[in-house]
């Protein structure tokens, strides 16, 4: 079989990896389609049978103008499981996940820590998904209607998606006489990011929030451009210099080779292409996904949140560059045992398809947000990355926003609504019960919280954590520390409900 893998002109996001071929707009991959189903199958040890039914929610179009069309509606999808709620009648828990930029059903399916902490703490479990992604498409369900241009899109941002959460959330709990049941919200990645602006933002809905790998910094002024790129370089080389070497080499040996008479044909055995009407810049796009998303998902235990991996893929990507029975000289076959950890673990790929346009996690419609609010510097690489020597630039990002939407960014919109300079000062005195978890070997901590910054607004570091490693289902080989960071957020998040009942009885 093939294995296919999706580059599109499109802008940056949370899952989706930046590469620099066209310095106009770069091109970006999307996720290979079997990563849900392998998943859920993975993981339905640990969820129930049934583990979730799905509903909709009549959502109101425009919640911040009165203009005729404001007050359309469209359904916006939720998932619900009920089987351990303790009740209306008891003020039981409800636990609700914030929407990411994509299908719900995908992070739903990987978020088993809501599911295996729901028995104990007698939750509800609501999975939200995020306006124009999934099935909750405004317009009518019309993808085409709803992605046409900039007067659709237009409804598309993080604060829209925030009150959609907060106005069914009261809707919810009203229809199931549940006014009292207390309210946390989870989130990873850009869902993690909503999760913590939602508990800043209606602390009158939710009394706390878990944002795992939320990285609420990485905006312009905040960060360096060049820190996502700086950390995957370290993650490799702490594994082997050697390895590093050969990833930092690989992009001169692929031009080189590629300048050669016969040079693609060697790319394309090398690296088993399907198709020969390739260049050295999809190949090179195509590594880059590889080093990227394992990076992000370097997890202790074997895992299918993007592709089938093994236990630390990082180490096993070096030990593929190390093999005693490669000959030394042989750059491309180290760079090709690498990318085969990401690409075909399971030993099923024949070939590989570097032009393959599915989108099975409906994760386009990011690419309108990153040419609107969510301006996040990444990709830049100094002369220490694995990477190519590239500078990041917000004047290219504004003009190929400008082309695509005819749009201009704005590129402080969301330090200016949420926040984030001064941090620590500013939410000592304005913020309360949120729990900011970062592994450090995943790219995105360079912008999340890494400080405690109160008693009730902590920040839980692991320097062997990866992207939302605590959000996964638990396994047996779960290293100690993994179920450490895990035992601390579930006993803040106890401690969080308890002094809510406190109080509510306080004042009754």
């Amino acid at each position: 079989m093939a294995l296919g893998l999706h580059f599109i002109l499109i802008l940056f996001s949370l899952y989706l990896v930046p590469s620099f071929t066209l310095a106009f707009s770069p091109i970006l991959p999307r996720f290979p389609s079997s990563a849900v189903s392998a998943e859920l199958k993975q993981s339905s040890h640990s969820a129930p049978n049934s583990p979730y039914r799905t509903k909709f929610f009549p959502q109101i179009l425009d919640h911040f103008n009165f203009n005729p069309q404001s007050n359309h509606v469209f359904q916006q999808r939720y998932l619900i499981n009920d089987t351990f709620w303790g009740g209306a009648k008891n003020n039981a828990p409800i636990f609700v996940y914030t929407g990411n930029e994509g299908n719900i059903e995908w992070f739903t399916q990987n978020t088993g820590f809501m599911f295996e902490n729901a028995p104990s703490f007698h939750a509800l479990l609501v999975f939200i998904e995020h306006r124009f992604y999934g099935k909750s498409i405004p317009f009518g369900g019309n993808r085409k209607v709803a992605y046409a241009n900039a007067s659709t899109l237009g409804y598309l941002s993080s604060t829209q998606a925030l009150a959609d959460y907060a106005t069914l959330i009261i809707d919810l709990k009203k229809n199931l006489s549940a006014t009292d049941s207390p309210v946390v919200v989870f989130g990873g990645s850009y869902g993690g990011m909503l999760a913590a602006w939602f508990r800043m933002k209606y602390p009158h809905v939710a009394i706390g929030a878990l944002a795992s790998s939320a990285p609420i910094l990485h905006f312009m002024d905040l960060v360096s451009p060049d820190i996502f790129n700086n950390i995957i370089s370290q993650d490799f080389r702490s594994e082997s210099e050697n390895c590093y070497k050969v990833l930092k080499g690989s992009w001169k040996l692929i031009e080189d080779t590629a300048n050669k008479p016969g040079g693609l044909q060697l790319l394309q055995k090398s690296f088993r292409i399907c198709n020969n009407d390739f260049g050295p810049g999809s190949l090179e796009n195509w590594l880059r996904t590889a080093w990227v998303y394992t990076a992000m998902t370097d997890y202790p235990t074997p895992s299918n949140f993007l592709n089938p991996l093994p236990a630390y893929p990082i180490k096993k990507m070096c030990e593929a560059i190390e093999g005693t029975e490669r000959e030394k000289n042989d750059g491309l076959g180290k760079l090709y045992a690498a990318a085969s950890v990401y690409y075909n673990y399971t030993g099923t790929a024949t070939c590989f398809d570097l032009d393959d346009d599915s989108d099975p996690h409906d994760l386009g419609g990011w690419q309108w947000q990153a040419c609107t609010e969510m301006i996040m510097p990444v990709g830049g690489s100094n002369k220490h990355s694995i990477f190519p020597e590239y500078e990041w630039s917000y004047q290219d990002r504004a003009s190929s926003c400008q082309f695509f939407y005819n749009v201009t960014p704005r590129p402080h919109w969301i330090t200016t609504e949420f926040g984030g300079h001064a941090i620590q000062t500013v939410l000592k005195r304005s913020a309360s019960n949120i729990i900011f978890f970062n592994g450090l070997r995943d790219p995105w901590s360079g912008g999340g919280v890494l400080k405690n910054i109160s008693k009730t607004i902590v920040a839980i570091v692991e320097k062997r954590g990866a992207h939302h490693v605590d959000l996964r289902y638990s396994t047996k080989e779960d290293p100690k520390w993994l179920k450490d960071v895990r035992r601390q957020e579930v006993k803040i998040i106890a401690s969080w409900i308890s002094q809510y009942y406190q109080d509510l009885h306080s004042n009754n």
